[in-house]
Formats: structure tokens, C-alpha cells, sequence
């Protein structure tokens, strides 16, 4: 029998309206009420999650920064922080600057950057979270960052990973969260690593959790997982290596998880 059930958000719980739909919220409220532990695995800060974990009414803790942090939402408590190493930072910060790219950085659950422009504004609408303009941005380069995120054109950020994993790819964990989204954390600071300490600190072996996305961002999860699913709008790569394919965000994919593996009502 499953005991944990850890859902991406974007693209995954949420639907296009960026909503969590009514289908969803009962099945889930379902597999709490059997003793299921559901949390959230996202790349978005906690402060975001937490908005979307109280449409939920959960209690447990979150993964967020695409694993670099697990904290709690009973009280606040942090259970589990990987920071970017800071020689890492200094060079994507360095990196960015002299490139001209737009670099977002996240400290004590708090969005900074360099200045006011488009994407950080889409971002934070996106996130529905506040951010905060730091004129004197490479400082925060010493400062220890949960995640860093780099937003421009896909074909352009393949590039920049290419170039940013031959030179610091031995310390951080690259990956897409979106096309346009090209994210530095720690390198145990993904799905994977973050899951597998939070089963434990639950009790559970990793055959009794079920894992849910859509992004390559997914994967570590996704291969963790006793139950890796891939919603049917996952990109190609991650329904490949996923046990089982799910409808997609706008047709209650993580609801037929749900009652399929969890409740067993079809």
C-alpha cells in the first residue's frame, strides 16, 4: 500500500487557470483521511508552495527550491536546506553579469534582483509572491541561496547550461523547470535527494511513495519513486522513464492517480 504521495505543481496540480481543481482537492482530502502523507514537490520558494498547500489544508512539510529545502508547516521548522555552494555562486553571478542575463536569487524565502524589469515581474505574478530589487546585487552572491534562476529564451539557456555545467557542474544540480527557466541549486538539492530524506524521516521505504510531474526537473523523483507517474502533458523524456502515464493537469491527472493507486475506486 502507498503511504506518501509527493506532487509537483506547476503544469501537475494545477491546471492551465493555474488552479487546483475541486475533482482534485476531495481526492486528495480522500487519501488523506486513509492515512496517506501528501505533500508538494516544486521548484517554486516555500512561500509560494504553502499558498497552495493551504487550498489543500495540509500540515506536513513541503519540498521546495526543487529540493533544497524541506520545511514544515506546523511550525515553520526547516528540516532539511542545501545551499548553493558559494563559489558556484560568485561565478554564476559573474556569469550573468557579464552575459547580460537576467539572474533571480533567493535567500531566507525572500526573490531578489539587480533591478525591475519583465521577467521578474511575470515570475512573480506567476509565483503570486512579492520580490525585492537589490541594486547592489553581486553581494548576495555570499549570501547562502537556496536557488538561483536564470530566465531567457530556451534555446539560449541550452547554451548557458552547457557552458555552466563545464565549469561549476562538479558542485550544483542544473535543470529546466520550464523552457525559459534554467535553475542552479546545490547538487543534492533536487526532487530525488529531497524525497528519499523525507520518507525516511516519515518511516516509509521509497516502494510505498508515489511520485507526480510533468518537467524534466521531475526526474529525480520520478526514478525514486516506488510509483513514478508522468502527467500526460509531461515532456517526452520524463514519460519515458515514468512506471505510468496519467491524464493531463487539465483533464485531473493527479485525481486518477489518486483513486487508480491510492483509493482504488477504478
Amino acid at each position: 500500500m502507498y503511504k506518501m504521495l509527493a506532487i509537483d505543481i506547476d503544469d501537475t496540480l494545477i491546471n492551465d487557470d493555474k488552479e487546483i481543481s475541486e475533482g482534485t482537492k476531495k481526492a486528495l482530502a480522500q487519501a488523506i483521511a486513509h492515512g496517506v502523507t501528501v505533500t508538494l514537490a516544486t521548484g517554486r520558494m516555500y512561500a509560494s508552495a504553502k499558498q497552495l498547500a493551504a487550498q489543500l489544508e495540509l500540515n506536513v512539510p513541503l519540498i521546495s527550491y526543487q529540493g533544497s529545502l524541506i520545511k514544515n508547516l506546523l511550525d515553520g521548522s526547516t528540516l532539511y536546506e542545501r545551499a548553493v555552494p558559494t563559489e558556484a555562486a560568485r561565478f554564476v553571478f559573474d556569469y550573468c553579469e557579464r552575459n547580460g542575463l537576467h539572474l533571480q536569487t533567493y535567500f531566507n524565502d525572500v526573490l531578489y534582483a539587480k533591478e525591475k524589469n519583465e521577467k521578474i515581474e511575470a515570475y512573480a505574478a506567476l509565483s503570486k509572491i512579492p520580490y525585492t530589487v537589490y541594486p547592489e546585487f553581486s553581494e548576495l552572491a555570499d549570501k547562502p541561496s537556496s536557488k538561483l534562476l536564470i530566465i531567457d529564451d530556451p534555446d539560449k539557456l541550452d547554451q548557458v547550461a552547457v557552458e555552466l555545467r563545464a565549469e561549476i557542474g562538479h558542485q550544483v544540480h542544473l535543470t529546466k523547470s520550464k523552457p525559459h527557466f534554467l535553475e542552479i541549486m546545490h547538487r543534492e538539492g533536487n526532487k530525488g535527494d529531497a524525497l528519499r530524506y523525507l520518507a525516511t524521516h516519515f518511516g516509509y521505504d521509497m516502494s510505498q511513495v508515489i511520485a507526480i510531474g510533468d518537467s524534466w526537473n521531475d526526474h529525480e523523483m520520478i526514478e525514486a519513486a516506488g510509483l513514478g507517474v508522468a502527467m500526460g502533458n509531461a515532456v517526452d523524456s520524463l514519460k519515458e522513464i515514468a512506471d505510468y502515464v496519467t491524464y493531463s493537469n487539465n483533464e485531473d491527472g493527479v485525481k486518477h492517480v489518486v483513486e487508480k493507486f491510492v483509493l482504488q475506486t477504478i
